[in-house]
């Protein structure tokens, strides 16, 4: 115990720490893969009243929507490509094949349920993809939703009109 040092000031901490070596700590725990008998990866997205259950797994890049093909469903370019943004932020365009069941909202809802859930299914078959995923902002459910109409008013906020006679 001789060789031990008492530290009285920061300054002597720093002088301690800089010939130790730290072992190499990876910024975020690795997850394990999570898939199902078939080898997909489920994942549940919700947006507004939509939720969607999607199936991830290897192949052509096929999207299949409610047993419809993505371009039948969602028949605005904006929808799908709202859907495919997890692929393309990834570099996994055409790699992976999606099925995806959809109940509730409209569409542009159930658009935003459905890249939900292919973002969680995805780094649920991939790992390592989170952290790129996460900074996206994909994996947060966004739950903002229409509010409710009040009483004595028109609408959520609008009042009648006013009639001074």
């Amino acid at each position: 115990m001789a060789d031990e040092q008492t530290m009285t000031d920061l300054k002597d901490l720093a002088g301690a720490v800089e010939g130790v070596e730290t072992p190499e700590t990876p910024s975020a725990p690795l997850r394990e893969q999570q898939l199902d008998k078939q080898g997909r990866a489920y994942a549940t997205g919700r947006r507004k009243d939509a939720v969607a259950r999607v199936w991830v797994k290897p192949g052509s890049g096929k999207i299949t929507v409610n047993g419809r093909d993505q371009e039948v469903y969602f028949a605005r370019p904006t929808l799908r490509l709202v859907i495919n943004q997890p692929f393309g932020l990834t570099d996994r365009v055409g790699q992976y094949d999606v099925v995806a069941t959809v109940k509730g909202g409209g569409l542009s809802g159930q658009a935003g349920a459905v890249l939900h859930g292919i973002a969680q299914a995805l780094t649920r078959y991939e790992p390592k993809l989170r952290g790129t995923v996460k900074a996206a902002g994909f994996l947060t459910r966004d739950s903002r939703a229409v509010e409710r109409k009040k009483y004595g008013k028109a609408k959520a906020r609008r009042s009648f009109q006013f009639s001074k006679r």
